[in-house]
């Protein structure tokens, strides 16, 4: 089968094989840069910056690289001031994996701390709980039905 006509496989948490990959290099590479103290800027030294995930291009020119300042705080001044060393730590990327072309870097804020926080504060509600409680006795209670099965 000619090789346009090939249906492309999806690999769980968006990406090609390939796209998975490069980003995880990268983001190696750019955990080790801001761990390191490279990058010279006054609004970054008083953070320590982790970089959960980056997500590459299908042509593996632009990675997209979220952040986030331990604590969650000053996220603005964080990604202003990762943006003004953009071209410092594209070279320092480059020089670090070994790709064609040096991927273009755009810095997100990783939300997914917020949204589980979020989620666990829901699950902790009064009504949350009170529906907890009646599917676990529910669960508790035998169905006729199911000790007719079991018998056979």
């Amino acid at each position: 089968m000619p090789r346009h006509h090939q249906k492309k496989s999806s690999v769980p948490g968006g990406g090609s094989q390939r796209q998975l990959r490069v980003g995880e290099q990268v983001r190696h590479a750019m955990a080790d840069i801001l761990a390191q103290g490279n990058v010279h800027d006054a609004d970054l030294e008083g953070h320590i910056i982790t970089v959960p995930e980056v997500r590459m291009s299908p042509d593996l020119k632009l990675a997209t690289v979220y952040v986030m300042p331990l604590g969650g705080r000053d996220t603005d001044i964080v990604i202003a001031a990762l943006e003004r060393n953009k071209k410092f730590l594209r070279g320092e990327v480059a020089r670090r994996v070994n790709l064609k072309f040096a991927p273009d870097i755009r810095f997100r804020v990783d939300e997914r701390f917020d949204e589980a926080e979020r989620i666990e504060k829901l699950l902790r509600t009064p009504a949350v709980q009170k529906d907890l409680e009646q599917d676990s006795k529910q669960d508790l209670e035998q169905d006729p039905e199911t000790d007719r099965e079991e018998e056979r």
